[in-house]
């Protein structure tokens, strides 16, 4: 044993009846009526052209008529995780079987906005667990992964949330997510260094406890 067991959060990393680690307003989002998504769109279209207002550019020049509209698309596009059901995700693929060695699905794409300066950060996402007499539907991992990843998010917290959201459906032997990204707050502004990368893990039950379990991990990943 190398680390004491992980520091779990107050809040419940799931919430069977929709909804994951709920922001203010997502319950809102999640069960709008039509004219509630019709009027949430023209709301965020004109903060937007505020927003084009404020750094000095014309919103009705023929370039930026349509981007207002446009832009609050895909804004809610880009964080369409608030409206995704982690029960439906998952769709009972959750099967009996007798292995109870290492299974790591590597190298998923992750697309998510960094909730400080609202610019993209990318990377990819490798994720491992043990199972104990349960195991998962390879394809729900990216799915789990891409639900959390659709939100304004920090990579430490989308990280954490992932493994421990596995954690909770499977109850597996141990669960290890190690996350690899660049981040445009950081290529566009500020340092500048546009090299730079960051790696986060979370490691949870056996990854945690034993070290040659997470080297073995780490090594294959």
């Amino acid at each position: 044993i190398s680390r004491p067991a992980t520091p779990y959060t107050l809040n419940p990393p799931v919430d069977f009846d929709g909804l994951s680690w709920p922001s203010l307003g997502t319950r809102a989002r999640l069960e709008a009526t039509p004219d509630e998504q019709k009027t949430r769109l023209a709301t965020l279209s004109g903060a937007i052209r505020t927003l084009l207002e404020c750094i000095g550019e014309d919103p009705d020049r023929e370039g930026l008529q349509d981007t207002p509209l446009r832009y609050a698309k895909a804004m809610l596009y880009f964080t369409k995780g608030y409206e995704e059901n982690l029960k439906t995700i998952i769709n009972n693929a959750v099967f009996e079987e007798d292995h109870d060695e290492l299974v790591i699905v590597k190298d998923i794409e992750i697309f998510s906005m960094c909730e400080h300066h609202l610019v993209p950060f990318t990377g990819k996402m490798h994720i491992g667990y043990i199972p104990n007499r349960k195991v998962l539907g390879l394809s729900k991992f990216a799915r789990i992964a891409e639900m959390f990843a659709r939100r304004l998010q920090l990579q430490e917290r989308l990280t954490k949330q992932v493994a421990m959201a596995i954690e909770e459906i499977l109850q597996p032997q141990g669960v290890a997510v190690v996350m690899e990204s660049a981040h445009l707050c950081m290529v566009m502004r500020g340092v500048g260094k546009t090299t730079a990368t960051t790696t986060t893990s979370s490691m949870l039950g056996v990854f945690r406890k034993s070290t040659r379990t997470r080297e073995e991990f780490m090594h294959l990943v």
